[in-house]
Parts: structure tokens; sequence; C-alpha cells
């Protein structure tokens, strides 16, 4: 099979990153984490005061520090899967809890941070054999991609997963808090005016809202074989 790029797109907790991750294990690709690095800027932010009173960005502030800004993802050998790394340090628990994903959305929607982010994706891809998730791989960082997978599912399913997600890692959870942030991203996220999220009109779209791991997974190795095959 030839080697490809995979790009999936969607909404906020649809299990975009759990099938990316079990896609790219199975076939040996890379796996890249794009929304980690929207959240690690945003741990930068809140990290360094650069958010207002009313939520909105200190976006002049911000920008001159996005030189100092380098974000990497390591192998963890215990999990099998990659950690995300803020200038060196492991934020991969601190940059999942809810503070980070309440200001998330306003961090991707600045440009100066798309415009960087998407030059860092597109240099870890450049070779192929990689497999992508986010808001705009498809439309914006690999509108070339070989398999484009778009993924939905209702609002309210995607709260209780990411209830069920933190509860299980000893996190603090509250299950209307956490609906009101997946419904106020979606809404961010679909309205932004740089790279808004869209699926792309050649990518193959998924509810997952009913399905199984086992029949996501299945769904998408098909999908897989067939892209590599052509």
């Amino acid at each position: 099979m030839k080697k490809i790029t995979i790009a999936i797109d969607g909404f906020s907790s649809c299990g975009k990153s759990t099938m990316a991750k079990d896609l790219a294990e199975r076939i040996g690709y890379v796996y890249i984490d794009t929304g980690a690095m929207y959240r690690s800027v945003t741990l930068f932010a809140i990290r360094n005061r650069l958010f207002n009173s009313d939520g909105s960005v200190k976006a002049n502030e911000l920008e001159n520090h996005m030189k100092d800004l380098h974000i990497s993802f390591r192998l963890n050998e215990e999990t099998g899967r990659p950690d995300t790394y803020l200038n060196g340090e492991l934020v991969e628990t601190e940059i999942r809890g809810m503070e980070v994903s309440n200001h998330v959305s306003a961090i991707a929607a600045l440009p100066f941070v798309r415009t960087a982010m998407v030059a860092q994706q597109q240099q870890m891809g450049r070779d192929k054999g990689v497999v992508m998730d986010g808001r705009d791989i498809g439309t914006t960082v690999f509108p070339d991609a070989e398999l484009k997978i778009f993924v939905t599912a209702s609002a309210e399913v995607r709260a209780r997963r990411r209830y069920d997600e933190m509860r299980g890692k000893g996190q603090p959870a509250d299950y209307a808090e956490i609906l009101k942030n997946v419904q106020q991203r979606d809404y961010i996220d679909t309205h932004r005016e740089v790279s808004p999220l869209r699926k792309a009109d050649d990518a193959i779209e998924l509810d997952n809202s009913s399905l199984t791991i086992e029949q996501q997974n299945a769904w998408l190795m098909e999908h897989y074989q067939r892209a590599a095959q052509d």
C-alpha cells in the first residue's frame, strides 16, 4: 500500500483523537494531535495572564510570545501514545482540564496562532504517513489529503463522553458545565473568520453517536485500506 495523509476533522469531544491514535498505531503511522497544540498555546496564555477579565485574549502580547513557544510530542512508553510537551515540559494532563477547554476556542480563532500552528503541522506531515486530527486539517492544513474524515455526534453525547473521560482520570467534572462548553465551542469553531470548522467537499462523514469503538475502528480501517490502494 502507498503511504498517505489521513485528515480527521470534526466537532469537539467526538472521539477524533482516540480514533486517530488507534488507527495510527494499527497501521504504523505518526499521530499528530493538533488540538493539543492549540490547548498548549492556551495553557501558556493562562499561565502568563494573557486573558482579560471578559475572557478575551491580550492578542498583541500573545503574538509577541509566539516565537518562544515550542510544542512537541514524545511517545509515552507506558501508554504507547504520544504525550504533549510545551517548551520541554510535559503538559498532557493539564491541557485537558476545563479551564483550558473554556478558553481554547478564543485562542484558536486568532489568525497569527493558526498561521503558526498550521506551519508546524504541515512541516510535521511533509513526508506523509501521518494521521492528523483537528478542525481544519482537510480544508486548510492538508487540502490534498488522500483520506478525509469528518466526525460528528450530538452535543449531549459528546458532553457525556467528555464527562466520563474526566471522571475516569479523577478530574472534577460537571455535566451541565461541559455541555455548555461543548455548545459554545461548536458555535465559535464554526463561525470564526479564519479556517472555520466545516466539512471538506471530499470528506467522508461519520456520525459516531451510536457506534462502539470497535465498529468505528472497523469503519475507519476499511476506508483507509481503500484510500491507500487507489
